[in-house]
């Protein structure tokens, strides 16, 4: 399982090692991980061959959403992605975006929530799809369902 887990360095080679096979990005906090999630990667994975999911770093997901989170260290996090079936690789990243993670591994297929628009999308990540040629694909999110939501609940009961 933690053989899943690979180090940034490796996001080249993954494009050059699957040559052939549809590459499946999508990236996120996945903070605390919930059916929402669950629902998301599989579908994203149904999409291609190979799915690899980028992991915003402890730092990055304070510098997202603010002290207090995470809840999960980016260990615990990468280990807890890793466990599912569909996941094929976890890859954690310190950037706030995932514009340079997204360059070196050059993905078919960029998958995000949504919650998401081609408008809302950040436009440096939107620039380095289009320059590499990747399919961006919106996949339904599950209402009532997120990590910010679970957290709400927690501090209410």
């Amino acid at each position: 399982m933690l053989n899943k887990v690979i180090d940034r360095s490796q996001a080249p080679g993954l494009a050059k090692e699957n040559t052939g096979r549809k590459v499946v990005f999508t990236n996120g906090c996945f903070d605390i991980l919930h059916v929402g999630h669950v629902r998301y990667l599989t579908n994203a994975k149904a999409l291609g061959d190979l799915l690899v999911v980028g992991l915003n770093s402890d730092e990055s997901v304070r510098a997202l959403k603010g002290l207090g989170r995470p809840i999960n260290s980016e260990q615990d996090r990468a280990e807890v992605l890793a466990a599912l079936e569909v996941v094929d690789h976890v890859i954690v990243f310190g950037e706030e975006r995932a514009s340079a993670l997204i360059k070196e591994l050059r993905p078919d297929i960029y998958v995000k929530g949504g919650d998401y628009s081609l408008d809302s999308l950040n436009k440096e990540e939107l620039d380095v799809l289009k320059s590499i040629g990747a399919r961006i694909k919106l996949l339904p999110i599950v209402p009532g369902k997120s990590t910010t939501s679970l957290i709400r609940t927690l501090q209410r009961r």
